[in-house]
């Protein structure tokens, strides 16, 4: 793979000016698409393979109904008296015609209307549905504004008033002030990884070109199907992250191979052929973990997975293809001001910081003191299972709040506990009951000839079990053969004896001889959409992180490396489910956080953070283990091997999960509680599994195996494919290329060029260093 992606690499540098003209042609393409005629779904939600949805199916075919102009709902309660005393009904009267002078209004209920009342019991309270006719989002927004203005002012006359429901499902704000201040942290954080705002450019140029294409593929695909307004928040966000890290390590590779001696083309290629190996790598694992989030079988779901899986894929054709471009145009000038001056007296870091054998004294004044990181993994790997223990005691702390996790596929009244929205619905709960306003609907179906005269026995049963209020009279369908009841629970949408009556309804499916009882209706979708995102996760961890697996044995070639990574996952899950928890259930950063907290969590929440951490968690895998691999494969000792790797792999790793953090930061701070609940948990999780997974768990395990670490059976080693991602026919080309000069001119390349000659230290023709 290293030789493809090198060709590729020199190819694209050499072509520069044609693959930058086609990305540019291709955002222009996706740029008209995606204006022209992209489209958002309207938030409906299906759970196939259900009996929510298949009864849900029929009742849609069955009793056809067209869409309804959209509604709010005025919701007034007289602080004193009955609401029909004259006093009070005269205010809620001239409340009433308020509403109806209301531009875009297209008629008001009148709630004391005898022939169709909606006054509570104790007649204190009552609701007025408000009809609007389509608006836009604008203007829904001031249809909305002035709705609950008409509701100050009986709150200004001794009402308790609220307005209920919603009227725009508005396209969603890709990128807000924010994202953008995550963006431009990210920025600060390559600047000061690379100093030089030549190589931060290059890398926020790439990331950036990367994820227009990425997110305006993904609307123009919204031309042939509709897309759900999150989706493609959560493709830029992906590719955001990953397009700006994949950049980060190639650039830093190509910065090393320039120091090392290297001429700029030959850089490039080597950057694509070696770290671009492990962007190819890092990737293909992101890309299954989201691609695989289809086998839930929850359409919404395989939406956002697959959106997500095109911005990362596009972010890595943008590093193989692109990148090496800009990296040809950049030269040297992606080395900071002091490499460069460095570079221009013709020392190498190899000749500057390594001691030689004729001057161990003055050597020893020149060796530089051992970095932080350096430092650090000396401390971890000499004291591997202390190091071991307490990062692992940290992550179990930090998961602790997943013990009280709890989840809902969408929050009754809104998702704002503070709004007029959510006041209105608990109102109308506390009125006229729990689950007045979320009935669960019950599909009878037969034959005709049976069906109808059997169906007040069908009610009789329904009325009959524990849990129910009410059950509205039955509606046949026009055929006979089906017909449908509203049944209103004692207990609201999120109680678990909501539940439980959905569980008894279902075992009284066929108690009436000749008839099937189906459950649907919001609260019942929603109760058998989290039991099949339970029964898939199990599924989906299987597959996913099976075919993950096999990836990482083969790119590693050991059993013990992959187990590992994937052991450290889970506790970087953990922390990362735990922080949502903490935030958006128990509100522990209510003063931070601008998204609504309080509520459960999106029953979806874990499922997309379990696929996309993982893939992230195998990134950092094998950016950081792949260079401890290329030590151990050049001959080092395990623990030197992890030493070096570590040291090498460490401060770039730092960077890209800095970024990452600093990104998902920002888009933590969105209003919507789904995108800002994933960014958080995606923040917490990247934070949790770059700086105590990898950084002190991996290279302690590591230290702690020793040679077993690297160990697969003999059978397994002669099956599996030989890919090369760490550049040794690389080396191995450059060695016999050295050999070859050496012979031709007494040892040294024509006019003394140091690009044929081993760094000091090196065995000629291998680039391995000389043990004593």
């Amino acid at each position: 793979m290293a030789r493809l992606l090198y060709r590729l690499g020199t190819f694209s540098a050499r072509h520069r000016t044609a693959f930058l003209v086609g990305w540019l042609l291709a955002l222009g393409v996706l740029v008209v698409t995606a204006l022209t005629g992209m489209r958002f779904s309207d938030g409906s939600f299906d759970v196939p393979g259900t009996e929510s949805s298949r009864a849900l199916s029929t009742v849609q075919e069955d009793f056809p109904s067209g869409p309804g102009d959209p509604s709010l709902q005025l919701v007034a309660r007289a602080e004193s008296g009955a609401i029909s005393d004259p006093a009070n009904a005269q205010e809620l009267q001239t409340a009433l015609q308020q509403l109806r002078d209301l531009p875009r209004v297209t008629s008001v209920s009148d709630p004391l209307d005898p022939a169709n009342p909606s006054v509570s019991g104790d007649g204190s309270t009552v609701v007025a549905t408000v009809t609007v006719e389509a608006v836009s989002e604008d203007e829904a927004d001031r249809v909305h504004r002035s709705v609950v203005d008409v509701a100050d002012t009986l709150r200004a006359n001794e009402f308790d008033a609220e307005v209920g429901g919603t009227l725009a499902n508005p396209i969603p704000q890709i990128l807000g002030p924010t994202e953008i201040v995550g963006a431009l942290l990210a920025f600060g954080v390559l600047v000061l990884t690379f100093g030089s705002l030549v190589a931060a450019g290059a890398n926020m140029a790439g990331a950036l070109l990367g994820v227009g294409v990425g997110i305006l593929g993904v609307l123009a695909a919204s031309v042939v199907h509709p897309i759900g307004s999150t989706t493609p928040i959560l493709a830029v966000m992906l590719g955001l992250a990953v397009g700006i890290d994949y950049c980060l390590f190639v650039i830093a590779r190509f910065r090393s191979e320039l120091l090392a001696g290297r001429e700029v083309l030959d850089a490039v290629g080597r950057a694509t052929g070696t770290a671009g190996s492990s962007v190819v790598f890092a990737a293909a694992t992101v890309i299954i973990a989201l691609a695989g989030l289809s086998l839930v079988g929850i359409s919404f779901i395989t939406e956002m997975g697959l959106a997500a899986a095109f911005a990362v894929l596009v972010a890595v054709l943008m590093t193989l293809t692109f990148l090496p471009g800009l990296l040809a145009a950049t030269g040297h000038r992606a080395l900071s001001r002091r490499d460069r001056r460095r570079h221009q007296a013709g020392l190498r870091p190899a000749e500057q910081d390594e001691p030689t054998h004729d001057d161990s004294h003055a050597a020893a004044h020149r060796a530089p003191t051992p970095g932080f990181l350096q430092r650090w993994v000396l401390l971890v790997t000499r004291r591997p299972v202390v190091s071991a223990l307490s990062a692992t005691a940290v992550l179990l702390v930090a998961a602790v709040p997943v013990l009280s996790l709890s989840t809902t596929l969408n929050n009754p009244g809104g998702e704002d506990p503070d709004s007029t929205q959510r006041a209105a619905y608990d109102l109308i709960a506390e009125e006229f009951g729990a689950g007045s306003q979320d009935p669960l609907v019950v599909l009878a179906e037969g034959d005709a000839a049976t069906l109808v005269p059997a169906l007040p026995q069908v009610q009789e049963l329904i009325a009959s079990v524990d849990g129910v209020a009410s059950v509205t009279p039955a509606l046949p369908s026009a055929d006979g053969a089906a017909a449908l009841l509203q049944v209103v629970a004692t207990t609201g949408p999120l109680d678990e004896r909501t539940r439980d009556l959905i569980v008894s309804l279902r075992e009284h499916a066929t108690d009436v001889p000749g008839v099937q009882l189906s459950v649907t209706g919001a609260t019942a979708l929603g109760l058998d959409s989290d039991g099949q995102l339970r029964d898939a996760l199990s599924l989906y961890l299987v597959v996913v992180v099976g075919l993950a697996l096999v990836l990482l044995i083969v790119m590693f070639r050991s059993i013990l490396v992959p187990v590992i990574a994937t052991l450290g996952f889970l506790l970087s899950l953990g922390a990362g489910i735990g922080a949502a928890v903490a935030v958006f259930q128990w509100g522990w950063l209510d003063a931070v956080i601008p998204a609504p907290q309080g509520n459960p969590l999106l029953s979806l929440l874990p499922i997309i953070l379990t696929g996309i951490l993982f893939g992230l968690a195998m990134d950092y895998q094998v950016f950081l283990v792949s260079r401890m691999h290329e030590a151990h494969v050049r001959g080092a000792s395990p623990r030197r091997a992890v030493i070096d790797g570590f040291t090498r792999s460490a401060p770039v790793v730092v960077a890209a999960a800095s970024i990452m953090a600093a990104v998902f930061g920002g888009f933590a701070l969105s209003h919507s509680s789904l995108v800002a609940s994933i960014a958080l948990g995606l923040a917490v999780g990247v934070v949790a599994d770059a700086f105590v997974v990898r950084m002190v768990l991996v290279p302690a395990a590591l230290a702690l195996l020793g040679r077993a670490a690297w160990w697969m059976p003999r059978w397994l080693e002669r099956v599996l494919p030989h890919l090369d991602t760490e550049g040794l026919a690389l080396e191995n080309a450059t060695g016999r290329a050295r050999t070859a000069v050496d012979a031709s001119s007494g040892g040294q390349a024509a006019g003394g060029s140091t690009l044929m000659r081993p760094r000091a230290g090196e065995n000629a023709g291998t680039g391995e260093r000389s043990r004593s």
